[in-house]
């Protein structure tokens, strides 16, 4: 029965409304290992779907002096998605109570200020004892936590590597766009 779900709504559809196929479960790298709520629509958003891609994860906040790098996001994700960069925004407030908004507010200032399509998550708690696991397993593989909002982990596409970057690496930062280059190969 998976197989003919699998041929008529494909892996990414299925997982998308919370149907993780097993062979894909096995695939799925233990770092991505993870699920968040969407920010958008509060579906549940596996990290395992991105298996296999190239994700940079930012930790964002909408009142911060970095947040105009939305704008550099979007255009790296909207140039290199089709060749297999994701983009993960992570909303916090862990920051100066930079983003104190609802679900909501956070959504609709990203999409209306600064067009984001990107996927995003709920708001995700990034440093200290409530870090959420997977910013925990980021930071140790670095050995770089999170010192402010928009902080970025760059992940390669089988989730072996991780590289961090601080506030202060821009979107168009050309060490990023090289590490990004030699991720997508």
């Amino acid at each position: 029965m998976f197989s003919s779900l699998k041929r008529c709504f494909g892996i990414a559809a299925l997982i998308s409304v919370g149907v993780v196929p097993v062979a894909a479960a096995a695939e799925c790298p233990p770092l991505l290992n993870h699920s968040f709520a969407s920010l958008q629509d509060g579906k549940p958003m596996p990290l395992c779907q991105y298996a296999g891609k190239v994700i940079l994860v930012v930790n964002t906040a909408s009142y911060c002096g970095f947040t105009s790098q939305y704008d550099g996001l979007e255009k790296l994700y909207a140039r290199l998605k089709d060749k297999g960069l994701v983009v993960l925004g992570f909303p916090s407030n862990d920051f100066g109570e930079q983003e104190p908004g609802s679900e909501k507010e956070i959504a609709d200032f990203c999409r209306l200020t600064y067009g984001v399509e990107f996927p995003m998550v709920s708001k995700t708690v990034v440093k200290g004892k409530g870090a959420h696991p997977f910013y925990l397993k980021l930071a140790e593989i670095t050995g770089s936590k999170p010192k402010w909002n928009f902080h970025k982990y760059l992940i390669n596409r089988d989730a072996t590597q991780v590289v961090a970057y601080t506030s202060f690496t821009k979107p168009d930062d050309k060490d990023l766009l090289k590490k990004i280059d030699e991720f997508l190969k």
